[in-house]
């Protein structure tokens, strides 16, 4: 985190909220400990409502640990809103079963009449009990999951390194989204997506649409049966040597 310019846009007296994504989506971090008290407390000492999306908690990869942002203090807990889901975590998100944690009584009071006046309330049959299957009874299922992910992963580094030398991989604290640095290609934005969409024909999210920042990256999802990331791998190959 850039504390430094988190402290300056905090001063502003406009400013009213912080977003908090941890674990990070797209750049895989898992955020220590001291570095949400550091947040936290500048967001505190500036009167900010942080509102900390957790969707993938449950997702993070081994010598890590993800920390609840209202864990850390009763204070962080009564000035948050934590939003999370089962969805990334089981793969429900058809089934709308998104959760918003408010500790604070009074906040918690407003934020439902907000939903009541816009209509916005209820939740499908299917989704209550699937978030409840999911979450009582899935969690040997999730280990399985947390595991062929770090194996996808692994084939991923290998593969890439081995094969395709000219991108690089970044390996993600949390999340199946896999950051790949193709800068080392020497392509333009617009050559890049015709290398992947068009010559390799998969279809990944590029990276200048996070930023200016990461333009001549592609983040890939290694969420998926291994036969398809190695067919998905197989082709960027042939693309790349055929560039």
């Amino acid at each position: 985190m850039d504390f430094e310019q988190l402290e300056r846009a905090a001063a502003d007296p406009e400013l009213s909220m912080a977003i908090l994504c941890s674990p990070h989506n797209p750049v895989g971090r898992v955020w220590s400990r001291e570095e949400l008290a550091r947040f936290g407390e500048i967001c505190l000492k500036n009167d900010l409502l942080v509102v900390s999306d957790e969707i993938h908690a449950d997702l993070v990869h081994k010598g890590h640990v993800f920390t609840p942002f209202a864990c850390i203090s009763r204070e962080f807990a009564q000035r948050a809103v934590i939003c999370t889901s089962p969805s990334k975590t089981f793969n429900l998100a058809g089934l709308q079963t998104s959760v918003i944690i408010i500790p604070n009584h009074e906040l918690c009071s407003r934020f439902k009449a907000t939903l009541q006046a816009n209509g916005l309330f209820g939740i499908g049959a299917f989704g209550v009990v699937a978030l409840e299957a999911a979450y009582n009874h899935g969690e040997a299922w999730l280990m399985q999951v947390l595991a062929y992910l770090e194996e996808n992963l692994h084939y991923l580094e290998d593969f890439v390194g081995r094969h395709i030398p000219q991108i690089r991989v970044i390996r993600p604290e949390g999340t199946y989204l896999v950051w790949l640095d193709c800068r080392g290609l020497g392509l333009d934005r617009q050559a890049l997506k015709c290398l992947m969409l068009e010559k390799a024909r998969v279809y990944l999210d590029e990276g200048y649409i996070f930023g200016p920042q990461v333009e001549g990256f592609e983040r890939i999802n290694i969420a998926c049966p291994r036969s398809i990331l190695a067919e998905a791998l197989q082709r960027i190959r042939r693309a790349v040597e055929q560039t």
